[in-house]
């Protein structure tokens, strides 16, 4: 019997690993956009046997004088992020028969877009729309592997 831990999983590190469905990201907001995000993740879910992870964020005021109000302030802040997300969780599961991961977190959109990508190695794909572009854009981080960029491809 031997105490050498088992090989790693060579994927493991990898986003979008081929044994495991490509996740789509897609940040809800109440921006014009937000629906045309919603609509290409779900279609390239449904196409490539993905799934469609959408994350809502509680934007928190800057009000801290009284607990009580900040509390009220924090449940209402949840409750407009429940009701954006599930509109979202909706139109996913109509268009596509996908039911989308829903995660509401709260605090900046960019430190809780940043954690959970960090936190969630099967997110592959990180789908924005961005204003009123004639063509989608595709950026790719420039620390991909070769390996990373052909599992994404």
């Amino acid at each position: 019997m031997s105490d050498a831990a088992p090989p790693a999983d060579p994927n493991a590190s990898v986003r979008g690993a081929p044994d495991r469905p490509r996740k789509f990201l897609v940040v809800v907001d109440k921006t014009p956009e937000c629906r045309i995000a919603i609509r290409f993740a779900t279609r390239r879910a449904q196409h490539t046997k993905g799934r469609v992870t959408l994350l809502c964020v509680a934007k928190l005021a800057d009000f801290q004088q009284w607990k009580g109000v900040e509390e009220i302030m924090r449940d209402e802040a949840h409750a407009e992020a429940e009701s954006l997300i599930f509109t979202a969780a909706k139109e996913v599961n109509e268009l596509s028969g996908i039911v989308p991961e829903l995660v509401i977190a709260h605090g900046r959109t960019s430190d809780c877009l940043t954690d959970l990508v960090k936190n969630d190695r099967d997110i592959s794909i990180l789908v924005l729309a961005a204003g009123n572009n004639p063509i989608p854009v595709t950026i790719v981080p420039g620390g991909l592997s070769d390996e990373t960029i052909d599992l994404l491809a």
